[in-house]
């Protein structure tokens, strides 16, 4: 059984857990307890140097960074649960397209947003509402290109769901509920792909906690 370091409603700890469910890869969560620091203790660290949540040991094999865990998990599991990356080459590479658009005009801007908005006020701290507004202001354009992407296909990578749309759910839930939802339902063939992933039964079973 796969075993999953991380902390339950951590963001990317989500996001390992989801592609779990949606491939029916049994999981054993090891929580890191994150406000005791002990991500950054020299036995997490040995495994994960930067001291960021999650990692997985796979029968000894010991992988970080969400995404590439990620895509392992799904390599590994070809034929079990949603296939999640195509494997013929164009298909793939429509894919990572799609990867990369969630990377670089999706979640570079709604990470830290979601970070001023909902990370720093539970640490006691005040968020920089000039950044946010700043943030916001180049993440409309963004999203006025998915709704484009999306009058066009029911997915980001085609007509068939991928790791790519999959990605956007633990950030952007989060966003959605930091009081950013008209962003998405402003725009109609966005807010009907947003419903359509954020009720995936595998979404729903980790939303709340790995």
């Amino acid at each position: 059984m796969v075993k999953l370091y991380g902390f339950s409603s951590s963001t990317c700890t989500r996001l390992v857990a989801l592609v779990c469910k949606e491939k029916n890869i049994p999981y054993e969560l090891i929580q890191v307890n994150l406000a005791k620091g002990e991500h950054k203790r020299p036995a997490f660290t040995a495994n994960q140097p930067f001291g960021q949540v999650p990692y997985i040991d796979d029968e000894g094999f010991i992988l970080y960074e969400s995404r590439a865990i990620a895509r392992y998990l799904i390599k590994k599991h070809p034929n079990e649960g949603t296939p999640l990356i195509p494997s013929d080459p164009k298909a793939e590479a429509l894919f990572e397209q799609a990867a990369s658009i969630e990377a670089f005009n999706f979640t570079a801007f709604v990470a830290p947003i979601v970070a001023e908005k909902v990370f720093n006020p539970r640490r006691g701290l005040q968020p920089n509402e000039e950044r946010v507004k700043e943030l916001l202001a180049s993440l409309q354009p963004k999203l006025d290109a998915y709704d484009l992407i999306l009058s066009k296909q029911k997915y980001l990578a085609g007509d068939f769901v991928t790791l790519a749309d999959l990605a956007h759910l633990p950030y952007g839930t989060a966003f959605y509920g930091a009081g950013f939802a008209e962003m998405f339902e402003s725009r109609p063939h966005l807010a009907r792909w947003w419903k359509d992933i954020s009720n995936r039964p595998a979404w729903l079973a980790v939303k709340d906690g790995a």
